[in-house]
């Protein structure tokens, strides 16, 4: 697999699968990190014999967590909205992929992981995984587009109680909610995203290919209204100073301290 250390990618005919993260600190994605995926991303697109894409974790253990939000403890407000500004540009370029995306989801997918996922076309989902949207806790102010991708998934409805609560949901919850296509037992997860993957490709790329941008045609206008709204600021500041200082002195030392 080739990539940066926590951005990876193995080619195995048109099948790319993308590796996010290294394993540590429960998959979490600097500002760096998400600039390489972007690239990476935009790269493949262009690509014509690329099938089909595959996100996963790093690692065995989670999908990712997110944001590493270590980089934003002390950070002034311009730094921490150019981190998002990063990462979404990155959610972006999955959406912008020509072919489908399988997002492989074990352990978590919170904060930007269940974005990641949600961006991707389809999510195959462990039913041990938890994924949901607990950014509210850290005075994380939720933008247009993060609201926009839960609830053409799951409706209004849904995507109000997930990002009302913060709760997280396990795979079965998240198939019955559009949150997951398929869910699954941890050791079938990659059997069960394999299958998935061949039923897409044995057929003519172009038919796939003009699926996928008749859709993409479908949901443009909602992309585009959600972009053109005036970007505000990311977070009430002060109240996510506070409560990142608190949890990561909970968790220094722990794989699992970037969570978002």
């Amino acid at each position: 697999m080739t990539g940066t250390a926590s951005i990876g990618l193995r080619r195995e005919g048109p099948v790319a699968t993308i590796r996010v993260g290294n394993g540590r600190r429960a998959n979490a994605l600097g500002v760096g990190d998400w600039r390489a995926l972007t690239e990476l991303l935009d790269g493949l697109s262009q690509d014509p014999s690329l099938g089909a894409v595959v996100v996963t974790g790093g690692g065995t253990a989670t999908f990712s967590a997110g944001s590493d939000m270590r980089e934003w403890l002390g950070a002034d407000p311009e730094r921490i909205d150019d981190a998002f500004a990063a990462m979404e540009e990155a959610l972006r370029a999955v959406e912008r992929l020509p072919v489908p995306a399988i997002a492989r989801v074990s352990g978590a997918a919170v904060g930007a992981g269940c974005q990641l996922a949600c961006a991707c076309d389809l999510r195959v989902v462990a039913d041990e995984a938890r994924i949901g949207m607990p950014i509210a806790r850290w005075g994380i102010l939720v933008p247009p587009a993060f609201a926009a991708r839960l609830a053409l998934l799951t409706g209004p409805a849904r995507a109000r109680d997930l990002l009302y609560t913060g709760r997280l949901v396990g795979g079965a919850e998240a198939v019955g909610m559009g949150l997951a296509t398929l869910s699954v037992p941890s050791a079938e997860l990659r059997t069960a995203t394999d299958r998935l993957l061949a039923a897409i490709t044995e057929h003519p790329p172009a038919a796939i290919r003009a699926a996928k941008r008749s859709l993409d045609q479908l949901l443009e206008p909602v992309r585009d209204h959600v972009f053109k709204i005036p970007a505000g600021p990311s977070a009430d500041y002060a109240s996510m100073q506070s409560g990142l200082s608190l949890f990561l002195s909970r968790m220094a030392g722990a794989d699992s301290d970037g969570q978002r």
